[in-house]
């Protein structure tokens, strides 16, 4: 292996990886100082292409009550619906990874790469555009196997990319 490669595939690297959205421990962030979270939607807090379910709409509240900011940011159009159901700032058709629309949805929250942080299931749109726009980042598991088959493909290369993370961290 040469040290350039592994540099490459370090830079898709989430800060965490978890098995899922409602395993993450919000009060403990809150605690720590962040104000904001972003979050991606399909596969990470619904299976793709479903509705806020009661467990999301919970998620919400919940966070609403510990004083934390939210949006929803997105690649598909289908946002509103959902951001509504949930009571969230939104941002749809987000052009993941570009930094451009993290930054702004940072901005709709009141704040910045500091104090906020991104969710969501992917690491080549998700992981990556966090990661470049400065915020932590959270990687969790999808919720459900059923996914476009542009995702199914990416998964692939996202496997390697995890072996490696792993292996980095002591976990394999």
């Amino acid at each position: 292996r040469k040290t350039g490669d592994i540099m490459l595939v370090e830079r898709f690297y989430p800060d965490e990886y978890l098995d899922s959205t409602y395993s993450i421990d919000f009060d403990e962030l809150a605690a720590e100082g962040y104000k904001g979270v972003l979050f991606d939607i399909d596969n990470t807090l619904v299976p793709h292409g479903a509705p806020a379910d009661d467990r999301a709409k919970r998620l919400f509240a919940h966070l609403g009550e510990i004083g934390m900011d939210y949006c929803v940011i997105s690649n598909n159009p289908r946002v509103k619906p959902f951001a509504d159901a949930v009571q969230a700032k939104y941002i749809e058709d987000a052009h993941k990874p570009s930094t451009r629309n993290y930054k702004k949805a940072m901005q709709m929250m009141g704040c910045d790469e500091k104090n906020s942080l991104f969710v969501g299931d992917q690491l080549f749109t998700d992981v990556w555009g966090a990661k470049r726009a400065g915020m932590r980042t959270i990687l969790v598991k999808p919720i459900h196997p059923k996914e476009e088959i542009q995702i199914v493909l990416k998964r692939y290369l996202e496997k390697i990319v995890l072996h490696y993370y792993q292996k980095a961290r002591g976990k394999l």
